[in-house]
C-alpha cells in the first residue's frame, strides 16, 4: 500500500508540473456551457400548493425563490413554467371553473429574514405557458393569499401582508370584479397592519374572512404581534367588516391561520398567535370560538407555519404544515 501511495504522489506531482507549463486560449473554455444549478436563495422551501380538482394530476408548486413548478403527471415530473418573472412565490390559485386560468401572487409571506420580496400579482389563461402582469400590486412586496369566487371567476380577492422592514399603504385586502385586470383595496387598517390570510364561504361567496396582522422585523429582532391583529367578517362582500372577538386570545395578538371546512362552512378553524397561542374552532361561522386540545404543535413558529387545509369532504380532519402534518377534532 506504501508503494502504490508513494506512485500516486508521484503521477499527481507530474501532472501539475505538466500542467502549469500548457499553452491555455480561447479554446480551451471552448466547449463550457453554463447550466442551471438552481436558485441562489432558498429555493427548496416551498410555500404554496394548489392542484386541479377535476385532474388532481395537474398541480402547481410556488417556491421561496425558486419559482412557479408544474406537474401534469401526479409529480412523476416538473416543468418550470415561470422563469421569466419574479422567483419568490407567495401564493396561487387555480379557477377551478376554468382550471387553466392561473393566479401567482409573487412575494414569498413567511416572514422570516431571508425572505424575498415580490413584484406583484400574475395570471395565465393557457396554464402557464403564458403569463401576463397585473397592474396595481407591484408595490405589495408579499402576497399570501388569494381566492377566486367558486361561483364568479371575475371576482378574485388578494390578501397582502406588506412590507417586512418598513411602513407601507400597500397593505390589505384587494378584490377584483373584472378577471383581475384592475384591484381594489376593499379592508385596509393602517401601515403597519396587513392581511395575512381570508376564508370564503363556498356556499356564499358574500361571506369573507379576513385576519389582520401587525408586524415589524428589524436587523436584530422580530415583532409579530399588535392590537390591530384579529379575525374580521364580512357579509355583503367585503363592503363592510366586523371584527370577531368571542372566545378568542386577548391581545396583542400575532399571525392567525383561517381554514374553512368546504362541506360544513360555519366550521372554521384559525391558529391564532398570542400569548396563549392554540387551535381555536367556531362551529357557527365565526360568532363563537373554543380552544382546542390537539397533539399537533400549533405553538411552533406559528408566524412561519400559519397555514391550514381542511379535508373538503371530511370537515373534522385537518392538515397543518410544519413539524407534525395531520391531526382529527
Amino acid at each position: 500500500m506504501r508503494k502504490i501511495f508513494q506512485l500516486l504522489c508521484v503521477f499527481s506531482a507530474t501532472a501539475i508540473y505538466n500542467t502549469s507549463y500548457a499553452q491555455i486560449t480561447s479554446a480551451t473554455f471552448g466547449m463550457m456551457e453554463a447550466r442551471q444549478i438552481g436558485p441562489a436563495v432558498m429555493g427548496g422551501r416551498i410555500t404554496c400548493i394548489e392542484g386541479i380538482n377535476n385532474e388532481p394530476r395537474t398541480i402547481y408548486i410556488g417556491s421561496a425563490g425558486g419559482g412557479v413548478w408544474k406537474t401534469s403527471n401526479a409529480g412523476a415530473s416538473f416543468r418550470s413554467v415561470f422563469d421569466k418573472y419574479c422567483q419568490s412565490i407567495g401564493a396561487l390559485a387555480i379557477d377551478q371553473q376554468n382550471p387553466k386560468t392561473v393566479y401567482v401572487g409573487t412575494g414569498e409571506s413567511n416572514m422570516r429574514n431571508t425572505v424575498s420580496i415580490g413584484d406583484g400579482l400574475y395570471k395565465t389563461i393557457d396554464g402557464g405557458d403564458n403569463w401576463t402582469k397585473i397592474g396595481g400590486l407591484d408595490s405589495t412586496e408579499h402576497i399570501s393569499k388569494i381566492i377566486i369566487d367558486p361561483k364568479n371567476s371575475n371576482t378574485v380577492y388578494v390578501a397582502a401582508p406588506g412590507a417586512l422592514w418598513s411602513d407601507s399603504k400597500h397593505r390589505g385586502l384587494y378584490k377584483s370584479t373584472d378577471g383581475g385586470k384592475t384591484f381594489e383595496k376593499i379592508f385596509y387598517i393602517n401601515e403597519k397592519t396587513g392581511v395575512a390570510d381570508i376564508a370564503v364561504d363556498p356556499t356564499n361567496p358574500a361571506i369573507v374572512y379576513a385576519s389582520t396582522w401587525e408586524f415589524r422585523r428589524l436587523p436584530y429582532s422580530f415583532n409579530s404581534g399588535g392590537n390591530n391583529s384579529g379575525i374580521y367578517k364580512s357579509t355583503d362582500g367585503g363592503k363592510t367588516w366586523n371584527e370577531l372577538r368571542n372566545g378568542l386570545p386577548n391581545k396583542p395578538m400575532g399571525r392567525t391561520a383561517l381554514a374553512l371546512a368546504p362541506s360544513e362552512p360555519n366550521r372554521i378553524l384559525a391558529i391564532v398567535e398570542a400569548e396563549t397561542t392554540g387551535l381555536f374552532l367556531s362551529t357557527d361561522a365565526g360568532e363563537t370560538w373554543k380552544k382546542q386540545t390537539t397533539t399537533v404543535n400549533v405553538e411552533s413558529r406559528p408566524f412561519y407555519f400559519s397555514c391550514l387545509v381542511v379535508d373538503p369532504k371530511d370537515s373534522k380532519r385537518i392538515y397543518r404544515p410544519g413539524f407534525l402534518y395531520e391531526s382529527s377534532l
